[in-house]
This record gives structure tokens, C-alpha cells and sequence, in this order.
């Protein structure tokens, strides 16, 4: 399906004027990140974009140096002993999350659409779920919102992968669905209003 119109105009300034206003917050927790483990400050992940092109998102490091080598890599559970003390604290406010303005500035995503699954889950998709490729991944949609607690919903899970395949990714890919038959400027708006409220916890 087609993008709102002048969608993509705003995605633009909005993460233009966002890398500006929030420098001082990625430079705070930049030094977190770097003096409370030992790698890099941000990670790079291969994910699915639209059209089925992968794309490497931006995130700052909240678990341990080579932690997919060390455990799953597409969702993490509450208690996983890989997330570093700043990454816990990062990950709570989802401020790990603010370099994928980054990636909104170049085109790979939007402020609001489907959160990118990677590559390994995507080929798990039925025809239908494919649908979700159609449109520019984003920071943040109904799904992100029913599943903001992903890791406490998970927890415990003595099967990770199963859980999330059978249980919890039909629902997102459904609420991903729900946004790309009501997406608008609107829409996005309050998506986005919604997120900042739940993130400061109004």
C-alpha cells in the first residue's frame, strides 16, 4: 500500500530535528554504554525493510560484546544476563531504540510503521503476512505498543523461538496489519503521542 502523502517529508525533519534536540541524551548515553562494558556503543543489526531488503538498523549497545553469539538474537527476554547495567536502564525508557532515527533520516525507516523483524523470521511469513513489507519499517506502531513488555511476556519461556513464532508474532503481524490499513498522518500522530506517553509512563 502507498504511504500517506508527504509522509516521507516528515519523517525527514522530524528525525532531523530529533538527532539535534536529543545529542546531548545519545551523547550521555554513549559514555554509559562505553565505560560500563567492554565493545562497541552502538550495534548493528541486519533487518528486513520494504520490499524485502535488508538494511543494518542502529541501536546503542545494551548487552554484553558478541552477544548474539551468545544466545537469540531476535527477541530477549526479561533477566537475560547479556544486558549490560546501562542496557537495562537504556532499554527501560527505549533509549537504545534513538539512533534508529538515523536510520529514518536515510530513508530505511519511518517514524511510525512496522517494527523490522530480522531476516530468519521474515522467511517464517505467510503470503498475507508479507504485507507488512509493502511499507517503510518503523520505530513504532499498535504492535510496538501491545508488546512494549516483550521481554516480561517471554520470560521464563523455556522454548524462546517457539514462543515467539507461534505465539507472539502472529499478534504483532496482525496489529502491523491494522496500521497499514489506517495509516495517515493522524494515525501517526497519535501513534507517536501514544509511545512518548507510555515511554515517560503519563
Amino acid at each position: 500500500m502507498e504511504e500517506w502523502l508527504g509522509k516521507r517529508q516528515f519523517d525527514f525533519i522530524c528525525s532531523l530535528f530529533g538527532l539535534a534536540v536529543l545529542s546531548p541524551v545519545f551523547l550521555i548515553a554513549a559514555l554509559a554504554v562505553k565505560f560500563d562494558s567492554k565493545g562497541p556503543v552502538f550495534f548493528r543489526q541486519e533487518r528486513a525493510g520494504k520490499g524485502g531488503k535488508n538494511f543494518l538498523i542502529y541501536k546503542l549497545r545494551t548487552m554484553v560484546k558478541d552477544a548474539p553469539r551468545l544466545g537469540q538474537h531476535f527477541t530477549t527476554q526479561t533477566g537475560d544476563s547479556r544486558i549490560t547495567r546501562s542496557g537495562a536502564f537504556l532499554r527501560k525508557y527505549n533509549i537504545d531504540e534513538l539512533p534508529q532515527l538515523i536510520n529514518v533520516l536515510k530513508g530505511e525507516m519511518s517514524l511510525v510503521g512496522p517494527r523490522p523483524e530480522v531476516p530468519e523470521i521474515v522467511k517464517l511469513y505467510t503470503k498475507e503476512q508479507r504485507k507488512v513489507l509493502t511499507v517503510r519499517p518503523g520505530l513504532t506502531d499498535y504492535a510496538s505498543l501491545e508488546f512494549r513488555r516483550e521481554g516480561e511476556i517471554l520470560a521464563g519461556s523455556a522454548d524462546l523461538y517457539g514462543d515467539y513464532v507461534n505465539k507472539v508474532l502472529p499478534k504483532k503481524i496482525e496489529l502491523q496489519l491494522k496500521y497499514i490499513k489506517k495509516q495517515s498522518l493522524i494515525t501517526d500522530l497519535e501513534l507517536i503521542f501514544l509511545t512518548v506517553s507510555n515511554i515517560l509512563g503519563f
